[in-house]
């Protein structure tokens, strides 16, 4: 019998239909996505003139700058959401509120091999991607300007990517982005009443009941959200209190790394490689605001950064726009059982039995 779940995180419902019941081998199939004149690709070795100036690459070594020899290369938007040159200022519109589109975004080009999703890359190539994103982070938190950086992945057209070639991006606001903003509320609520992360507290119970744990690392565990709002959603936690995806040291990036080459692969056989969106969730920017919250007061104790994938196999129609609800047809459990039977390619995580 269909049930409708909630999600105090989120704060939000799902109905799991479960009368529906979706197998994978029964979500819409699309056309592969076409990759393209790979000669033509701005992010391809030998066209880096064709992109903005690079901002970081990783693996050059003592090369020239803005020329082949890299592994990830990290520039600006050609055509950015964002810039960051600009004095940020905030007026009143009536009873509306504008703020100057002072930020900033960025393409992490993965690789320089434009048939090499992530799917297929090694863990140590996965490493230097996920480095990049922290090193990123770390800079951008220097301008007091930002309060949030977002770095999110589109793979398919479906799920946004309009370049084939795999890349990440990166968008930083002088706002939270209010997704974030209540977590953090939900997060800070519940330490304040028990002193305890809200995320440590799912994880401990998850761990505990096993049916919607896939599988664990040594440092990390995945999650089917218990109201998971699409049919394979999945976040990804560090076992231990994380706050804060820029703080990672390198041998958590690196078992993050094994984790994601794993997931993906096993994403991509079970679920024929979907379209999908992978977006980090962390802390925000610790500069303090005048007449804020202050969010940041017990940031490092309340909060828990995580990564949240969501394979587009499904679409958002009337009742979920009208109502705010999801309607999932695949149970979170049926969908760890799924994750944890289908095989990986190439596994290189040490997987710990549920069993």
């Amino acid at each position: 019998m269909s049930e409708l779940r909630y999600d105090p995180i989120r704060g939000r419902w799902t109905i799991i239909a479960t009368e529906r019941a979706f197998r994978p081998h029964e979500f819409r199939r699309r056309d592969p996505d076409h990759p393209g004149d790979v000669g033509a690709c701005p992010f391809e070795y030998g066209n880096e003139e064709t992109t903005p100036p690079e901002i970081l690459a990783i693996g050059r070594d003592h090369r020239p700058a803005n020329g082949p020899g890299w592994q990830v290369r990290v520039v600006a938007n050609k055509f950015p959401a964002l810039r960051v040159e600009g004095e940020l200022t905030r007026e009143g519109v009536g009873i509306f509120d504008r703020v100057a589109g002072v930020g900033a975004h960025e393409v992490i080009v993965e690789t320089p091999h434009h048939m090499r999703p992530m799917a297929d890359m090694d863990a140590g190539e996965i490493e230097l991607v996920l480095r990049a994103w922290r090193e990123r982070l770390v800079d951008l938190r220097r301008d007091p300007r930002i309060r949030y950086a977002l770095i999110f992945k589109n793979h398919g057209r479906e799920a946004g990517a309009s370049l084939f070639h795999p890349h990440s991006q990166l968008i930083a606001t002088p706002i939270i982005p209010i997704v974030v903003k209540g977590e953090l509320q939900v997060a800070r609520e519940h330490w304040h009443r028990k002193e305890r992360c809200i995320f440590c507290d799912l994880i401990h119970q998850e761990r505990a009941l096993g049916d919607r744990v896939p599988w664990e690392t040594d440092q990390f565990v995945l999650l089917e959200p218990f109201a998971a709002s699409f049919p394979f959603e999945t976040w990804i936690l560090p076992r231990r209190h994380l706050h804060d995806f820029a703080y990672s040291p390198d041998e958590t990036l690196a078992d993050l790394s094994r984790v994601l080459k794993d997931f993906l692969s096993r994403i991509r056989t079970l679920l024929s490689d979907p379209p999908f969106n992978l977006i980090l969730h962390t802390a925000p920017s610790s500069h303090p605001r005048i007449g804020q919250p202050q969010y940041w007061t017990t940031i490092e104790h309340d909060y828990h950064w995580h990564l949240e994938f969501v394979p587009r196999i499904t679409q958002i129609a009337g009742f979920e726009w009208g109502s705010g609800y999801s309607i999932n047809p695949t149970p979170p459990e049926e969908a760890a059982r799924y994750l944890r039977d289908t095989p990986s390619t190439g596994r290189e995580s040490r997987v710990e039995s549920r069993e």
